[in-house]
């Protein structure tokens, strides 16, 4: 199940690099229009790249503190998650979200199967890791 949690979690990566190459190359880091706050977005990109090693060294030694600390860390990596689709889906909603300039949010340019599949791969790594870190399934 380790390993499975590791694909789940690389598969959850590419989609969040993805998002953030279109966050940043549609002006999201400067600020303008996005609704995403900057750190918000390099807080749950930090967590999770922070995790992904700590899990990537579980899976080599089998520690299982080293599989709690990569929990831990999801858990706010989750939260952050959670909160920036909260603050994505009245862009995504909103046709009129264009301001006087024009310019559409950073975010709006989201494509909603990534968007979808990054948040279901990143349930289906939780559920994998906790399962992993509780001893299910060894």
């Amino acid at each position: 199940m380790d390993i499975a949690a590791l694909i789940t979690w690389v598969i959850t990566a590419l989609g969040g690099f993805y998002m953030l190459g279109t966050w940043i190359a549609h002006g999201g880091a400067r600020g303008g229009t996005s609704h995403l706050p900057v750190p918000v977005i390099f807080g749950h990109f930090a967590l999770a790249a922070i995790g992904l090693v700590v899990w990537i060294i579980y899976v080599i030694n089998d520690k299982d503190a080293m599989a709690w600390t990569a929990f831990g860390l999801l858990v706010p990596v989750a939260l952050l998650g959670f909160t920036m689709l909260a603050r994505w889906i009245p862009v995504r909603r909103d046709r009129a979200s264009a301001p006087a300039t024009g310019e559409l949010p950073a975010e709006r340019h989201f494509p909603v199967p990534v968007v979808a599949g990054h948040g279901l791969f990143a349930v289906v790594t939780v559920v994998l890791v906790l399962l992993t870190a509780l001893g299910i399934g060894d």
